[in-house]
């Protein structure tokens, strides 16, 4: 090799050094930063210059020309990466579930400082004491007063779950407006990303690791699947249905139930849509449920990956509608309503305001009809219109209608039930607790009847919903249900603990390896720092001989 030829070996070793350095450089400020993936610099050997060919020997005569840079890669494991996000997704399910818990919990257990449970030991009570002296002004008017209480804080329990549900549902759009920009940021990624890489010249790397944590923030909202294809675009599948695809973003959207008041998740994409006056696209309910999101059918299972993003979980404990006691009918208790922790909980609360409340009626109804039974112009227990007197009416409809025959419940029409939010005390026996009465046409106190109501308050024939065998009275029930919520939750906070347990040793495996360690990197940068001393002091040698030659020996 020629002096001057020479200086090609120290140039290229002071380029892939200072390049080395860079990168180094580069990891070590952006250690601490969330998303970064460590960088390495790949090295390779330049190109031979062939001085003569030899046929009989082993090899051409050749003379390297030192190092090359030839790319600077990211570290990264891909199965890691999948089982990451798989299970950051599971956990971000159990998380909701927990903290939707919680909330309940605090819901049943205190309401403006006061235990709802005091309010039906409180009633009960007032039955008992009722029971001794039936015609008493006083037990009679303790006993309405303990109504009132009860259906108060009930509705102010009810109230309290319906609310908490609403806030679901912000939550709700504010996570399907977190996909859609994660979506778009993807794509727009993959426009950069392809624009730098498609000469084959350069790795954006930094876009790279920005593309790679969107998917991480992704995983944590609802299951998804993506590939990279030969241009460096990334592909995502969002529950099964393409969300990035190509060069173009798909979106989900929501769609209020006018009706509910919540949002159904649905693919812009797989909706038809009608166009308003002002060429608007505008879709209907109907259609959004055609083209939802997720399958909140589906059993809930972590053999089947079904219990993974947040999104879904919100979904599921929201529920689509605020649960009553119809929905705990056998044909109506489905997976979306035994699964939404939400209208599950309100659901079985409102079956112990419903119970106790057409219990109650129901026991001063069979007084009256035994008093009708003797007497047929009997009017005891009965109101002005002659209908029997109920404690607990209805608000948006009467219990009976104008012949006197009493109206029943209709699971489809809400105005029909006597459900929490649908029942008031009656006002007349508000301000007059002794229409109730109690004395018989022949004077006699009617202690049969309050025994009765004793024995249905004692009876053990509550179940909370088809899937539980325990039964219980309607003290017991109160109990049972916030067992049931304290139970779920320890089940739920177990889980969760497994899952992060799960989540940080799958993290910690994947940052061995694409983690930066600063010891590391500064053994690297020394190095690095060495190889490009030893390449400068490479080129002052043959500059050294190159001015010898020329002011020594060329004199």
């Amino acid at each position: 090799m020629s002096i001057m030829g020479s200086l090609y070996v120290g140039v290229s070793g002071l380029q892939t050094s200072q390049n080395a350095l860079n990168t180094t450089a580069h990891n070590v400020s952006n250690a601490e930063n969330v998303g970064y993936v460590r960088q390495q610099v790949m090295q390779a050997t330049n190109v031979y210059n062939t001085i003569a060919n030899n046929r009989q020997g082993v090899s051409d005569q050749q003379v390297g020309l030192g190092v090359v840079y030839a790319k600077t890669r990211q570290v990264r494991d891909v199965f890691l990466d999948t089982t990451y996000r798989t299970e950051a997704g599971r956990q971000g399910f159990y998380e909701t579930s927990v903290d939707v818990l919680d909330e309940i919990q605090n819901l049943l257990d205190e309401m403006n400082g006061q235990s709802f449970h005091e309010a039906i030991n409180d009633l009960w009570v007032s039955v008992q004491e009722m029971a001794k002296d039936p015609s008493s002004a006083v037990t009679q008017g303790l006993f309405i007063e303990k109504c009132s209480e009860f259906l108060a804080r009930g509705q102010s329990v009810y109230d309290g779950l319906e609310s908490y549900q609403k806030s679901l549902n912000g939550t709700v759009n504010e996570l399907v407006y977190n996909v859609n920009n994660y979506a778009d940021r993807i794509k727009s990624l993959n426009d950069q990303i392809r624009y730098i890489e498609g000469g084959g010249f350069e790795e954006a790397n930094d876009l790279r690791d920005e593309r790679n944590h969107l998917l991480d923030e992704l995983s944590k909202l609802a299951t998804i699947s993506y590939s990279e294809d030969k241009d460096s675009t990334v592909w995502v599948q969002l529950e099964g249905e393409d969300l990035v695809r190509g060069d173009h973003a798909y979106k989900i959207m929501t769609k209020t139930d006018p009706d509910s008041g919540f949002s159904y998740v649905f693919w812009e994409k797989n909706a038809k849509y009608d166009l308003d006056t002002f060429g608007t696209r505008y879709y209907t309910v109907d259609e959004a449920k055609k083209a939802a999101v997720f399958d909140l059918e589906r059993l809930i299972s972590t053999d089947i990956d079904t219990d993974i993003g947040k999104l879904k979980s919100t979904l599921l404990a929201r529920g689509d509608h605020k649960g009553t006691y119809v929905d705990l009918d056998a044909s109506r208790y489905t997976n979306s309503v035994s699964q939404s922790l939400c209208v599950n909980i309100m659901s079985e609360f409102d079956q112990l305001m419903h119970n106790v409340a057409t219990t109650i009626n129901s026991v001063l109804s069979d007084a009256a009809a035994r008093a009708t039974a003797i007497n047929p112009n009997s009017t005891y227990m009965r109101d002005p219109k002659g209908n029997p007197i109920q404690v607990f009416q209805k608000i948006a409809t009467d219990g009976y209608n104008a012949a006197g025959a009493y109206i029943p419940e209709d699971p489809d029409v809400y105005e029909t039930q006597y459900s929490t939010n649908n029942m008031q005390i009656n006002m007349d026996l508000l301000q007059q607790p002794t229409r109730m009465g109690f004395v018989l046409p022949d004077g006699s106190v009617d202690f049969v009847t309050m025994e009765k109501m004793k024995a249905e308050f004692t009876e053990e024939d509550n179940v909370l919903n088809i899937n539980i065998k325990k039964k219980s009275s309607f003290v017991d029930y109160y109990s049972d249900l916030v067992s049931q919520v304290a139970n779920s939750g320890f089940l739920y906070e177990s889980i969760l603990k497994n899952q992060e347990q799960t989540v940080i040793a799958t993290e910690n495996a994947r940052e061995q390896i694409i983690g930066v360690s600063t010891d590391e990197e500064l053994s690297h940068m020394i190095k690095f720092q060495n190889a490009y001393n030893a390449a400068s002091r490479y080129i002052n040698v043959v500059d050294e001989m190159l001015e010898h030659i020329v002011t020594t020996l060329g004199a």
